[in-house]
This record gives C-alpha cells, structure tokens and sequence, in this order.
C-alpha cells in the first residue's frame, strides 16, 4: 500500500492481519480533521489492496478514544444554523463524516477493534461499524453526544439498537451514562472482557489470524450475507444467499480447506483481487 506517512495512526501488517493502532494518546485518541481524513485513507488502501484477510483496531494510552475533538466541537457550533444554505452544508458534512465509518462496515475484511477505558461519543459511532469487539474490565461506553446538548450523529443511533436492546440504548442515549465493559458483554455488545489492554488486543490479533486462515473470499462471502441478513427479511436473505454462494463457490477452496484440517496446517488459498478505480483503468 502507498501511503503517505501517520500522524494519528500506525499500520503494520502481518501474515495478511492489517493492525491499525490510534496513536495520540496525550490527546486520548480525539477525532479531529486529520483523524478522518487519515482513517478514510487507509482503509481505502486496505480495501483496494486485497492483501490484509482481516482488520485488527487498537489504541494507546488510558483511553480508546474520547470521540470528537474540542476544537472539531468548537467548529461544528459555528456552524450556519441561520440559513436554508448553512443548514444543507451540515447535511453535506456529516454525509462525509458518516460515510468513513460506513467504510468499516463495507470492507472486504471482518474488523476486529480491542478496547481500553473510554470509548466515548464518536468512538461509539466507530466501533458499532466494526465486526467484533473486545474489551478491557476498564472499559465502557458513552454516548456522550448528548451531554454536550446534541444528538448522536454518526451511526450510534442507527447501529446501536441493532446490537443492543432498544430500551437500554434510549437510556443510554438520552442520560449520556456509562455502559461498563462487564454488562456490554452480557449484552451482548462485547464478544469478550479481558483483564488487561494486553490481552485484549492479543485476543484481537488471534482472532484476526484465525480469520486469516480461512480462504477469503469466504469470509467476504460470510461478510456480506450477514450484514444482509441484518436489514433485510428471512426470505429475502434467503434468496440473496442463493445468488451470493453461487458466485463465490469454489471446490478447490473446500478441498483444500479439508485437506489442510486433516494434515494440521494452514490451508493455501487465493487472496482477494486488488481493486482499481475506474478512472485508472484507461
């Protein structure tokens, strides 16, 4: 991948498991301009490239990330709010803002995220987009958005009550509380609680390289059923599985995935093709 060089991130990737670490902790991993454009950038990159089988997300210092910068806040206040025009630039910001979270969601990979302390505001907007969540015994959720006199604006409230039952997401989003890492679990909305930040992202990884070993485009297949599924009726899903499993079935995938159970190695499989845009074709 060609990227330019980090300011909010680090990439590293091993054995087709791309790690993406939030890399400001004396800012407790805030989001501001920069933090977007950067995330948009590499997970563009990861996607087009097809050599990464799974995304692993982690983070630095005390907190995952408090969400929103102040100085991001500040800028959203001086918003134009008195005018037809001022208000459809929100609109527009926002779209845009969404839209890089939504690119989790659509990734051609499954994305693991491992959490510490605090995942506040936009960091809930964040992690609801991704696959599967880890969590330190520190952590918890808030949708802090409301503390600050507004309303959750990119994905929270639209992917939230998807993980969790709807009356505790209306509490929780309407009060600003705290969801500790130990309830979130038994809800559901965590897949695992770990006692330290350490194990949690080494949970991550090996997940991730579990994932890693199965051939991809079933996972990409899998992917794409499941979020489907999320939306859509039981026989609507049904019917798009058809059509999705008999694009993507290979008996050479399945052969070789057996084979490999049955010898205790890793199987060898062919990796997702590299996407170009359009407008390179020519």
């Amino acid at each position: 991948m060609n990227l330019p060089p980090l300011r909010c991130f680090t990439l590293t990737e091993t054995e087709h498991v791309a790690h993406l670490v939030l890399n400001r902790p004396e800012a407790m991993n805030t989001m501001h301009p920069t933090f977007w454009r950067e995330l948009g950038e590499v997970l563009t990159a990861l996607h087009r490239a097809g050599t990464a089988r799974a995304l692993v997300i982690s983070s630095t210092g005390k907190h995952f990330s408090a969400g929103m910068s102040l100085e991001t806040f500040a800028g959203a206040i001086q918003m134009d709010d008195q005018s037809p025009e001022g208000r459809a630039a929100i609109f527009d910001l926002l779209t845009d803002m969404q839209a890089t979270f939504t690119q989790l969601e659509n990734l051609r990979v499954p994305v693991i995220v491992a959490l510490q302390g605090g995942c506040i505001g936009g960091a809930v907007d964040m992690v609801t987009a991704c696959c599967v969540r880890y969590a330190s015994a520190d952590a918890f959720f808030c949708i802090q958005e409301i503390n600050i006199g507004m309303v959750a604006d990119v994905g929270t409230l639209q992917r939230l009550p998807k993980l969790l039952p709807m009356a505790l997401v209306k509490e929780l989003a309407y009060t600003g509380r705290r969801l500790g890492a130990q309830q979130a679990r038994e809800l559901g909305l965590v897949n695992a609680v770990f006692e330290s930040h350490e194990a949690t992202v080494a949970a991550a990884l090996q997940c991730a390289r579990e994932i890693a070993a199965k051939p991809p485009v079933a996972i990409w297949g899998t992917k794409q059923a499941l979020h489907y599924a999320r939306d859509h009726s039981v026989e609507d899903s049904l019917r798009q599985m058809g059509w999705l499993q008999g694009a993507i079935w290979s008996n050479a995938h399945v052969r070789e995935s057996l084979t490999a159970m049955k010898e205790k190695r890793a199987g060898d499989f062919t990796p997702l093709t590299p996407l170009k845009r359009f407008a390179d074709l020519g």
